[in-house]
């Protein structure tokens, strides 16, 4: 079975040049229904990225947000070393 899928103009490019370009390389014909079919596959096998690339929020922070973050910090004058932390930690 068949579904026809619509894509802008951009994306029909590039699929058309990956296309040329996989028959230039390769010498090999491959169709458009194929070369999409391989694009999910590939996705599909690392849907995590794929999921990630539509979050809102990216982790690395990007400069401005690595800079917001320190401009909260507040120092407060007093040195804590490892075992200040475990004393209030674990007591």
């Amino acid at each position: 079975m068949t579904t026809a899928v619509k894509v802008d103009d951009t994306a029909k490019s590039r699929l058309e040049e990956l296309q040329a370009e996989i028959r230039l390389r390769t010498g090999r014909r491959v169709t458009q229904q194929a070369l999409l079919s391989r694009l999910i596959d590939d996705a599909y096998a690392s849907r995590e990225d794929v999921i990630d690339s539509f979050r809102d929020t990216r982790v690395p922070l990007s400069e401005d947000e690595i800079a917001a973050m320190q401009r909260g910090r507040i120092a407060s004058g007093v040195e804590t070393d490892e075992g200040d932390i475990d004393e209030l930690l674990y007591g």
